[in-house]
């Protein structure tokens, strides 16, 4: 299929269909319709077959969308029919509950290391691997053909440590730290920021409670 620009909002729903075309597999439906996936995930039908069609499709008219044939096309789009092995910077609490979420692993992100300045925390284990000082970082990636690092650690540092990780062939960074990351072209940054999405929920909920005391 000839590449072709997909807008950001397409890719941001493709997690959330792959979601529930797993569930649906796991429940043993062998096929759905766009208007049952519509039904299902509150959104347009119209806007699933749009979404759909960027990538080739799938569907046959009639007959709706395989879903198990389905699933495993938007999972090699996702780039999940590949593993990718990743390390966590910073093993406090976000960092080692990230470095203990099993679920990772299961689509194919293989935590190979865990990383932090506190000396108390050297050699602990979070599921079997130690955390390890910060001066090991650089060797580690190289060595180990890390793809990914997830950055837990203070805005204050993490600017320093995403440009280490850059310089030593990190291609991608899931970035927890407070702070915008400006690294060189081509390499990839998914910016997490937690107190943002808590401030969005903020607002739905005075907007509903205002809507609904009038």
């Amino acid at each position: 299929m000839e590449e072709k620009d997909i807008s950001q909002a397409v890719i941001s729903r493709l997690p959330r269909y792959f979601r529930y075309l797993g569930e649906l597999r796991d429940e043993g439906v062998e096929r759905i319709s766009s208007q049952e996936l519509s039904e299902l995930m509150k959104v347009t039908a119209s806007q699933i077959r749009q979404d759909f069609n960027n990538f080739g499709g799938f569907g046959q008219q009639g007959y709706g969308y395989n879903v198990e044939f389905l699933y495993k096309e938007i999972g090699k789009i996702l780039g999940l029919d590949k593993t990718h092995n990743l390390i966590v910077i910073g093993a406090g609490n976000l960092g080692q509950a990230l470095g203990n979420y099993m679920n990772f692993e299961k689509r194919g992100f293989i935590l190979r290391g865990m990383f932090d300045k506190n000396p108390d925390l050297h050699g602990k284990a979070v599921r079997g691997i130690p955390v390890q000082p910060m001066e090991n970082i650089e060797s580690f990636v190289r060595e180990n053909n890390i793809d990914i690092a997830v950055l837990t650690i203070p805005k204050t540092s993490a600017v320093d440590v995403a440009e280490v990780l850059v310089n030593n062939g990190i291609k991608a960074i899931w970035n927890f730290a407070h702070v915008d990351l400006n690294v060189p072209e081509g390499i990839q940054v998914e910016n997490v920021h937690l107190s943002d999405s808590l401030m969005k929920l903020s607002y739905n909920l005075e907007r509903y409670n205002k809507e609904n005391t009038k």
